[in-house]
């Protein structure tokens, strides 16, 4: 659905260089990508603030043409082939809106109909369909300009799929949003993705969105990539376990071991006990300490993908 081969692009920008001169420099903000995204996929695209994310989006979407290397979208080329790409895809991006700011979101959508030529019948089953699973049933007489930040995001997301498009991208779908319009737009995406009608790019700097959306991640730095593959492989990559914590009814010896774990930590006097698991299971380390004391409680902790993402981008 999206191929990029060796995708780059050159920004020129002037430099002061003295009062009066100033001088050209080349800067590369997308240094030569290579990646494939199937049809319905759910890929997060993630990288450090400058990496080259929304850069990639733009070349993607035909608002910016490479300096070099080739890119296709649905199999076609994005800037020259612009107007047949824009009935296939949709865009959200979080900070720009597609709805008339005056106008009731309703008849933004009608709108939008007419835009991209859709048949009325296609267009009201989406709308349901969307009106159901977004709840805009109680906001849909209001301006734009009137709704919340939350709403107006879940009115953005149903304009952008009301054409029917096989690409989705996103680029912060939930900045700004409060954790119950958080919660609505996450849900919505998951069951969008889950039918696999739609391929999903998603660009954030909110990792739960990642965690609770997108099986393969994609992380840039510098216009490169620098991890291409799951959340799972991104934690064995770079050193992240997960943790278990055990209360006991009787202090545990420092000194106290199990295979394929490490004992971190000691703390109440020895009553509460922590492991990372390396190649153990936690039911193996449990077995071990009920061997020794009662267990009064047990937590499993899962590694902290932001505490990850930031080693990688340190490293």
């Amino acid at each position: 659905m999206i191929e990029m081969q060796g995708l780059r692009k050159d920004f020129t920008v002037r430099v002061r260089k003295g009062v009066l001169r100033r001088e050209k420099r080349t800067v590369t903000a997308v240094d030569g990508i290579d990646l494939t995204i199937a049809e319905g996929e759910m890929v997060g695209y993630i990288g450090p603030n400058g990496a080259g994310k929304s850069t990639t989006l733009k070349m993607l979407t035909g608002v910016l043409a490479p300096s070099a290397g080739a890119v296709s979208v649905c199999g076609l080329t994005p800037v020259p082939q612009r107007t047949r790409l824009a009935l296939r895809i949709g865009v959200v991006f979080g900070q720009r809106s597609q709805l008339w700011w005056d106008l009731p979101l309703r008849d933004s959508f009608a709108l939008l109909r007419h835009v991209y030529r859709v048949p009325a019948d296609a267009h009201a089953a989406r709308l349901r369909r969307c009106r159901a699973l977004l709840e805009l049933d109680g906001f849909l007489d209001t301006p734009v300009r009137q709704l919340s930040l939350g709403q107006r995001m879940r009115g953005e997301l149903t304009a952008a799929l009301l054409h029917g498009p096989s690409v989705l991208f996103l680029d912060e779908p939930t900045i700004g949003l409060d954790v119950v319009s958080k919660q609505a737009v996450r849900s919505f995406l998951a069951e969008l993705g889950a039918t696999g009608a739609v391929t999903l790019v998603l660009t954030t700097h909110d990792l739960a969105d990642i965690e609770r959306l997108c099986r393969r991640l994609v992380v840039i730095d510098h216009g490169r990539v620098v991890h291409d593959g799951t959340i799972e492989a991104l934690h064995s990559r770079y050193g992240s376990r997960r943790r278990l914590v055990a209360d006991l009814d009787v202090p545990l010896r420092p000194g106290f071991t199990v295979p394929g774990a490490e004992l971190v930590s000691l703390e109440a006097d020895g009553h509460r006990a922590s492991f990372d698991l390396l190649s153990s299971s936690a039911g193996a380390v449990v077995g071990e300490l009920t061997a020794l004391a009662s267990v009064r409680d047990l937590s499993l902790v899962e590694p902290d993908i932001e505490d990850v993402v930031a080693r990688l981008y340190r490293s």
